[in-house]
């Protein structure tokens, strides 16, 4: 993957480290975020196995140097030297890589991913993980909380027309099936991730046709296997008639009506008496598919309205994260390691402090009682929690604390993914990951999956890494003082 895919802040700041001497001082960088997505209680991690094949592939080509040759500075001389170039050349990515699993469901403030080596390699990766991450995370939360709302029914994502380019598109269809769509309508999508397809027929189908039941028997008789009727071109009811007049014929050539589709209407009236047509024609396991910028919340509502729906197409509201756009990921450095050779903790302070950063070599432990997920601690991997009760401390309220008792079942949630820049296992299929979705969901309480007022899940600072973090705040705010 071109390694160009960065911000021009990143190979600015690696020019200075390369000028200072400092390419080699070993740091550690890690990733998270400050809130649920759609007011929620939950976020689904994914988009790690793309990030770490860009890192594996980090190389700066002959093309890629020739561009960054021919930028200029303020006052019309090349940005970046000659010796520089010839480094960034020579480079390939040699870090240490931690990453909590594609599929886990996370919190905020957690670290999703960390870097460990060579400042300038760390620092120049920074965008592309956060593109790949941020993007990912999003779309397979968004994903999971509608197929929550769809409560067992099947989900199909149908997003590639309303998705942000070709490369939006192909990343929101598999995060979409991580998050627990069952299918997609994109096809290069199913052959690259190995994904099922599924799909209907669209309106102009229909309406290339003198007569609605003229357009139904020549799709029916072209996909015998695969016939879902649009039955809502001109009239739904009218369209529902016909498509049980075409589900006669093809039971006589020993196929069946698979399903039909409405996409457009008052689906809960309209699926509810669909339904009741194709039951007393004999057509009970013909499947109704609904569409029509559905999200969540609606099918829940819809839900409610007892609804006869069997599949949900889903698309534009799911594939461009319809009411949050961005999940607001950061990459911070947390330590540095000195010449004594040990890590030295670094901070980032703010005016808001939600976006004060927390410091040291990050890790994130998950406790469970009886099954369920009751807490999540971060820590410094130099201070690890005592073998005992913990109490976690929540970064942004102190006044909220939880401690986590010792005889709580404990999962460490980062894992090594690379060392030195190499692999040191094979990352899950897609089919894997969606898995893991569905099993982690089931260890959190109901609240915390709700969709309004989603109870706060407990993920806080262990108390070693919360007294630090308060005495870096103090020393730094003192020195400012003076």
């Amino acid at each position: 993957m071109n390694a160009l895919v960065t911000d021009l802040y990143e190979l600015t700041m690696a020019y200075a480290y390369w000028k200072n001497g400092m390419a080699g001082l070993d740091a550690a960088f890690s990733v998270n975020f400050r809130e649920n997505p759609f007011r929620g209680g939950f976020t689904i991690a994914c988009g790690l196995a793309p990030a770490i094949e860009f890192l594996e592939s980090l190389r700066f080509d002959a093309e890629a140097l020739a561009y960054l040759s021919s930028l200029k500075g303020n006052d019309g001389g090349p940005l970046f030297a000659d010796g520089f170039l010839a480094y960034l050349g020579d480079l390939t990515f040699t870090c240490d890589v931690d990453a909590i699993p594609e599929g886990t469901v996370v919190f905020p403030h957690e670290p999703l991913l960390r870097v460990t080596g060579p400042i300038l390699q760390a620092q120049i990766v920074e965008s592309a993980i956060l593109n790949l991450l941020n993007f990912q995370s999003l779309i397979a939360t968004k994903a999971a909380r509608v197929v929550l709302a769809a409560r067992g029914d099947r989900v199909v994502e149908f997003g590639l027309r309303r998705a942000h380019g070709f490369d939006g598109a192909l990343s929101a269809s598999r995060a979409a099936f991580i998050g627990g769509c069952s299918a997609t309508s994109h096809v290069l999508a199913g052959q690259v991730f190995d994904m099922p397809v599924a799909g209907t027929l669209a309106h102009s189908f229909i309406m290339a046709f003198d007569d609605e039941r003229a357009a139904f028997e020549a799709y029916a008789d072209a996909m015998p296997n695969n016939a879902i009727l649009l039955v809502d071109t001109y009239n739904t009811i009218d369209g529902v008639h016909r498509a049980i007049e075409v589900g006669r014929k093809l039971r006589e050539r020993g196929h069946t009506l698979a399903g039909i589709r409405i996409d457009s209407g008052d689906l809960a009236y309209l699926s509810i008496e669909a339904r009741r047509l194709l039951d007393v024609a004999g057509f009970e396991d013909t499947s109704i598919t609904a569409s029509n910028d559905l999200d969540e919340s609606l099918i829940e509502s819809l839900k409610e309205q007892g609804a006869r729906v069997d599949v949900w197409g889903v698309g534009t509201r799911l594939v461009t994260a319809w009411d949050q756009p961005a999940l607001g990921g950061v990459y911070k450095l947390n330590a540095i390691r000195g010449r004594g050779g040990e890590w030295e903790p670094r901070i980032k302070l703010s005016e808001q402090f939600a976006k004060t950063s927390n410091p040291g070599l990050l890790r994130a432990r998950r406790y469970a009682v009886d099954g369920e997920y009751i807490g999540d601690a971060i820590y410094d991997e130099t201070q690890p929690p005592r073998n005992g009760d913990v109490t976690i401390i929540d970064p942004i309220d102190p006044i909220r604390r939880k401690t986590l008792p010792r005889s709580a079942e404990q999962e460490e949630l980062l894992i090594p993914i690379l060392r030195q820049g190499r692999r040191l296992q094979d990352l899950p299929r897609p089919a894997a990951i969606r898995d893991r979705v569905q099993s982690q969901l089931a260890r959190f309480h109901p609240s915390i999956k709700r969709f309004m007022n989603a109870h706060r899940y407990p993920a806080g600072l262990e108390e070693n890494l919360h007294h630090r973090k308060t005495e870096l705040i103090r020393k730094i705010r003192g020195d400012e003082t003076r």
